[in-house]
């Protein structure tokens, strides 16, 4: 049996992180991939997808807050997290098949019914287990090891996903159909293995008692009053809205813009790319400290974007270039908010005593789902306001607004998200780091 005080080995840690891989996997078709396959090769239309999508990404902005609260109040036999992943895996395994496995003539009934399932699977299953991975240890260190395994994990799902589709095109084989049933089958072998995993191999520690409903109280009014914490996840809003506007058209702008068939495969250049963008601007927070390169960051996204403009379908070198570079700074914006939010929390904890991180953290994860909620209904309203139909044919009005949004939109949100932190408190970066 594993206590907060027991190191875990590394093939046991595997095993707990493997439930990630699914987890991890199943956002980028849920952004990316999903939204056009219904609106184009079910024939829904983009009111419709793009109506739904919204629906569902503001029921997870709720439920995943209700999730972790209710996970946090949950005792059985068999701990308060563990009931939670198993019923919420098998829910999401579930409405996984149902959503990326649709039967002939699946209309938008079945799309909303099996997508409000498939985003309270994921967080029903997602949330505990990040809960409970900061519970498998007391020592910051094995803490900071155990959420390296399961981010590492997600890594691998995102990027194994992304090669199925890229091979798909890379040999010229099947359709989007194809491509999206493919990456649905990973993701529930995946989720099943993960599960299977997690029931047979480990056992939850006694709960710790839940705080007194005063502090919960206080907690909330810590976090309504904050206006630095509300500068911060107001400027996450805005980059989750830019890179949901951004990957809501993203197949449909290589396939119909640039008249180009490798939109997996981009996709898979630009999170390879990703890779690197974590450690790089690590790098230059050392010298600039987080704010000040956050604003970097979010500017170079918007230059990034701008660029977009000046694509046209004979410049597939370009757009390569501009995805290579949209790769390098992947998520610096989102990693200096995170890192930046803990800052807040610990002056929370020096002023009042009370722990705030984990509540200040799931926060985010309201404002992501509902940016991404967003980000897709308003992409595919504007899209489709100048004409755009996925099944095509698109004449130039509608092909000059799917450019305009694809480039502008995006830049608009990192815009945003860097004025917000303009002028933010500067923390102290040190030029002796590596």
């Amino acid at each position: 049996m594993t206590t907060p005080d027991t190191p875990l080995p590394a093939r046991r840690l595997a095993a707990f992180a493997m439930l990630g891989v699914a987890t991890g996997g199943f956002n980028i078709p849920l952004q990316a991939y999903l939204p056009a396959f219904y609106a184009q090769s079910m024939g829904l239309g983009l009111q419709t997808v793009g109506t739904i999508f919204l629906v569902s990404r503001l029921w997870s902005a709720f439920s995943d807050p209700v999730v972790g609260w209710l996970s946090d109040h949950t005792h059985t036999r068999l701990g308060r997290r563990k009931p939670w992943i198993l019923g919420g895996g098998l829910l999401f395994l579930v409405a996984a098949l149902a959503v990326f496995l649709p039967p002939r003539g699946a209309g938008g009934a079945w799309l909303a019914i099996g997508l409000l399932a498939l985003c309270l699977g994921w967080t029903a299953t997602a949330t505990p287990h990040y809960a409970w991975g900061g519970e498998l240890s007391a020592d910051p260190r094995q803490r900071a090891r155990i959420q390296s395994y399961i981010q590492t994990a997600a890594s691998i799902g995102v990027f194994a996903v992304l090669l199925m589709p890229a091979a798909f095109e890379f040999l010229h084989i099947g359709d989007a159909k194809l491509h999206v049933q493919a990456m649905g089958i990973f993701v529930v072998v995946a989720l099943a293995i993960g599960l299977a995993l997690i029931a047979a191999l480990f056992r939850e520690t006694p709960s710790v008692r839940a705080a007194a409903p005063a502090q919960a109280k206080g907690a909330l009014r810590g976090v309504l009053r904050d206006r630095l914490l509300w500068r911060i996840i107001a400027s996450d809003f805005f980059v989750s809205l830019g890179q949901g506007a951004r990957g809501a058209v993203f197949v449909f702008f290589v396939t119909f813009y640039m008249q180009l068939h490798i939109a997996a495969i981009l996709l898979l250049v630009q999170y390879s790319f990703g890779i690197l963008a974590a450690p790089l601007w690590a790098r230059i927070s050392y010298r600039l400290g987080r704010p000040q390169t956050l604003i970097l960051a979010e500017l170079v996204q918007v230059a990034i974007n701008l660029c977009l403009l000046l694509l046209a379908p004979g410049r597939a070198w370009l757009l390569v270039l501009l995805v290579m570079a949209q790769g390098l700074t992947q998520g610096s914006g989102n990693l200096m908010l995170r890192a930046m939010i803990y800052d807040v929390a610990d002056r929370h904890r020096a002023q009042s005593g009370i722990e705030r991180a984990g509540l200040f953290s799931s926060v985010f994860n309201v404002t992501t789902n509902a940016a991404m909620a967003l980000a897709v209904a308003i992409a595919f309203f504007v899209i489709g306001a100048f004409g755009f139909r996925p099944a095509g044919p698109n004449d130039a009005t509608a092909l000059a607004g799917l450019l305009g949004f694809f480039a502008i939109a995006p830049a608009i949100g990192h815009g945003l998200s860097a004025l917000l932190i303009f002028r933010f408190p500067a923390d102290r970066p040190d030029p002796s780091r590596p």
